[in-house]
């Protein structure tokens, strides 16, 4: 049903926004998702700067963008679960580069354990890099946005924000509290007649990428594992519609149905398509 008003509204919306001279940052760049949104977007007249802690990956990503029609692709060393990292490597974006327009936020970790498992600092690790890292970059490019009126922030959330998993309560943690930051921000520029900065929150269910570790869905056919390159085409059509949401796939809206329903029937729903297998088979293995 919202996927089909969703549609519906975007056959009839005219505007599209245009790349060209937009000044992308894009976290987690170097494999995956991020590499892949830089190769789709590298035709499209933008500049692009890359962050991520794997310097050869993020080389790699810099060299395909390139061929693939990038002009100017600047390349940082970030480790974006480090404040002081951020910062630093912001203040050269701005210095090099010029101010961020657009805000790709894509690095993430998911560890896979249970919650009796987890220690301490993995839950730490996991919140500096899939959630900390949000609001460090946020809080570095965000003013310049707001000084101009234009630019858009992207966030990689997840289904699992709006729905807690088997092996996955620090990162459903996580992205529950990327989608209420993304959208309390969003609300804040709204009302603050910052029309001109828009939000799209990504929420996708899993992508095959090095994060999900050989994960297979035991329901393929409502809960697909989309291929990198094709969740990266669905991102770049977002940003460019200026939806506030993607959620991929479509049944991922299922989620959302939870307030409706007692926690028995939450569940049922996980052992229907096998959910807790499917990460033990993933993530079980000693």
């Amino acid at each position: 049903f919202f996927l089909l008003i969703e549609n519906t509204f975007f056959i009839f919306s005219r505007r599209k926004k245009s790349f060209a001279g937009e000044i992308v940052l894009i976290t987690g760049s170097a494999n995956g998702i991020g590499r892949q949104v830089a190769l789709k977007l590298a035709p499209l007249g933008v500049i692009l700067v890359l962050w991520d802690i794997d310097d050869e990956g993020n080389k790699e990503t810099s060299r395909l963008a390139q061929q693939n029609g990038a002009t100017r692709v600047f390349v940082y060393h970030c480790d974006c679960s480090s404040r002081k990292d951020v910062y630093e490597q912001a203040d050269k974006v701005r210095q090099e580069v010029g101010d961020v327009t657009i805000l790709i936020n894509n690095a993430g970790i998911l560890l896979g354990k249970k919650f009796s498992e987890l220690t301490d600092e993995d839950f730490e690790k996991t919140f500096r890099i899939n959630f900390f890292s949000q609001v460090w970059t946020c809080k570095a490019f965000l003013p310049a946005m707001v000084a101009c009126n234009r630019g858009h922030l992207v966030s990689t959330a997840s289904g699992a924000g709006l729905l807690g998993f088997y092996r996955m309560s620090d990162y459903c943690a996580t992205k529950s509290a990327i989608i209420g930051m993304m959208e309390a921000i969003n609300s804040e520029l709204y009302h603050g007649g910052k029309h001109g900065i828009k939000t799209t929150i990504i929420c996708p269910y899993f992508i095959s990428t090095r994060l999900s570790k050989g994960f297979k869905s035991a329901k393929p056919c409502l809960f697909p594992v989309y291929d990198p390159e094709y969740a990266a085409s669905r991102i770049v059509d977002a940003i460019k519609k200026e939806k506030f949401y993607l959620i991929m796939p479509p049944a991922v809206y299922l989620f959302g149905l939870k307030i409706f329903l007692p926690r028995k029937a939450v569940l049922f729903f996980e052992s229907y398509i096998k959910f807790p297998e499917s990460m033990e088979e993933a993530f079980g293995r000693k």
